[in-house]
């Protein structure tokens, strides 16, 4: 069976569903140029644990809907793939040898930050997805070993997924469009994190916050960036990182993807 990278995703706003854009079209293509997998394996910013990480155990997800105030068009959109709950099992069994405290729900379906990209890059929805919370109060440490006990799954078929974005302050949002122009503080942001990445500087990574410029800007609160802890942690000791998009969108959201192998 082929060992697959994992991914991190940057799935920016839940209009990545519906509008036109470079990610868009990238995410549209990415899952033909990937190995398939058996299942796939999402830790979403979308989902935060308190104590621990949670899987997702339910063999039929549902579209979770967890935003305000887009068009109706964007409530239509169901992604019904199928769910994985013994990849899900597994994943909880290798976390609880890791030595977390595991969770789980019979009842959670496919947030935005999972369906929304995968529904761009596999819209058949034929491939089995299971979900992994992030946990709240842990930082980018606890989540790259979080990723670390998962990555006996790339050896079994599954692509494991962070889904968050690589930069995330709503609050500098100001209905500016989804080309609007994009500020130092993201672009000096994003080319740290891309030189930090490349050149596999993983402690200066894991102490981001204090070391990349405008860290707290870029990210008030650390929910969509820990993702990519993740993924980088379940790629291995010696993960090699790299970009394979980067665009931004409404200026403060960087759309980057990076993959880890």
């Amino acid at each position: 069976m082929t060992r697959l990278p994992t991914l991190f995703l940057s799935h920016g706003s839940p209009m990545l569903a519906i509008d036109d854009s470079p990610a868009r079209r990238f995410l549209q293509n990415l899952g033909k140029q990937l190995p398939r997998p058996r299942a796939i394996l999402v830790a979403s910013a979308h989902w935060e644990t308190m104590g621990g990480p949670a899987v997702g155990l339910t063999a039929q997800p549902q579209t979770i809907h967890d935003f305000g105030g887009f068009p109706a068009a964007l409530y239509a959109l169901q992604y019904p793939a199928p769910g994985a709950p013994e990849v899900a099992a597994r994943a909880a069994e290798l976390l609880k040898q890791a030595g977390w405290t595991v969770g789980g729900s019979e009842t959670r379906g496919l947030d935005h930050g999972a369906w929304v990209p995968l529904r761009l890059m596999y819209p058949e929805a034929d491939i089995p997805v299971a979900q992994v919370s992030v946990v709240r109060g842990v930082g980018p440490d606890g989540h790259e070993k979080l990723g670390r006990a998962l990555a006996g799954l790339r050896e079994e078929g599954v692509l494991v997924i962070g889904s968050g974005s690589l930069t995330h302050n709503l609050y500098e949002f100001r209905g500016q469009g989804i080309d609007a122009p994009v500020p130092a503080w993201v672009s000096e942001f994003g080319d740290w994190m891309l030189a930090a990445l490349s050149d596999g500087r993983r402690e200066a990574l894991l102490d981001y916050r204090k070391q990349a410029p405008h860290a707290a800007r870029n990210h008030p609160t650390e929910e969509h960036l820990l993702p990519l802890f993740v993924a980088l942690g379940a790629a291995g000791e010696n993960a090699q990182a790299q970009r394979l998009h980067s665009s931004h969108e409404y200026g403060v959201l960087a759309m980057d993807v990076y993959a880890f192998s």
